[in-house]
């Protein structure tokens, strides 16, 4: 089969797409036929030798699409044929760029007919993310506001729009260009995130009772400032390796709950992909998809990822 790999740590140029063995899945593992697979920051990481993933020559990321070519031994609720999704490929075993994936039942769900394979590629991790930061640790509930900071990317398109199916307030930040399209799947103020009165807008909107934040280095203390009293703030990513209060005691007055978290330890990723599959075929998530690749166009797709501006998720089509 094809599949994109590098065998050291460094640039997109260290991509290749090299001819190998079709992996053979293990009594407890699905065989998937790759149809899609989503481009992510974190997959960037991973080739940079930022975070580490198994021994090289290595297979990039996370999501996937596709269908069942083949069912371990131990597996009862899949079989051959089952269109599937799933995330959280690419850590610790071989990742998605690849025209066949060997994955665990316990990152993966059924992907209902009515909804396509690019969509559910796309949807997976940053889908799996947005639940895990709002619905888990954010307890977020109807009526209550939410503010989600950088709207117009992966996890922030799809958190603003699973903040309004459960019934909150949404306030976002996004550049001008995605203003319209945020506030078309659900969020009630847009805001320009470089407006020199962001906090006061933010704050114009409804002092956030939930805050996701992808940009603890630049928006940590900002957090505190705007939220409300009891708020819930949930970290999930940072430029940055240091963040910090400039005012503490401002900070604690309001008795506010900090929760830094990582998708790779969802406890049941299959779960919350079954909940997410259905919000997507009944409309009440649209997962964005930017732009598409072929498995020799990855290394372009991982430098975009980082340094193109667009709204939702780039994918790549083995």
């Amino acid at each position: 089969m094809r599949a994109v790999r590098y065998h050291e740590h460094g640039g997109p140029n260290v991509l290749q797409v090299d001819d190998i063995d079709r992996p053979e899945p293990d009594d407890d593992e699905l065989l998937v036929a790759v149809r899609a697979a989503a481009v992510n920051p974190v997959d960037t990481y991973f080739r940079e030798g930022s975070y580490s993933p198994g021994d090289l020559p290595w297979i990039p990321g996370s999501d996937f699409a596709g269908e069942v070519e083949a069912v371990g031994d131990d597996i009862e609720e899949f079989e051959a044929g089952d269109r599937v999704f799933g995330t959280g490929l690419g850590n610790d075993r071989p990742g998605t760029c690849a025209e066949y994936a060997t994955t665990p039942t316990d990152t993966v769900a059924h992907l209902p007919n009515g909804v396509g394979f690019e969509e559910g590629a796309a949807v997976a991790l940053v889908g799996v993310t947005a639940w895990r930061a709002l619905i888990d640790h954010g307890d977020l509930e109807p009526a209550e506001t939410c503010l989600v900071h950088g709207g117009s990317g992966g996890v922030g398109h799809v958190a603003v729009q699973l903040a309004a199916a459960t019934g909150a307030r949404v306030t976002t930040t996004a550049s001008e260009d995605y203003h319209d399209r945020l506030e078309a799947v659900g969020a009630n103020t847009v805001l320009d995130y470089r407006r020199e009165d962001l906090a006061e807008a933010v704050e114009e909107a409804g002092k956030p009772d939930v805050i996701l934040d992808h940009r603890l280095d630049d928006y940590l203390q900002f957090d505190a400032d705007v939220a409300a009293t009891g708020a819930r703030i949930v970290g999930i990513g940072n430029e940055d390796v240091a963040a910090g209060f400039e005012n503490v005691p401002a900070a604690r007055s309001k008795e506010l709950t900090i929760t830094l978290m990582s998708m790779y330890n969802t406890p049941d990723i299959s779960a919350v992909l079954a909940r997410l599959a259905r919000l997507v075929a009944d409309g009440e998530v649209v997962p964005e998809i930017a732009r598409t690749y072929s498995l020799d166009e990855v290394d372009e797709a991982q430098r975009d990822v980082l340094e193109e501006s667009f709204l939702g998720k780039l994918v790549v089509e083995p």
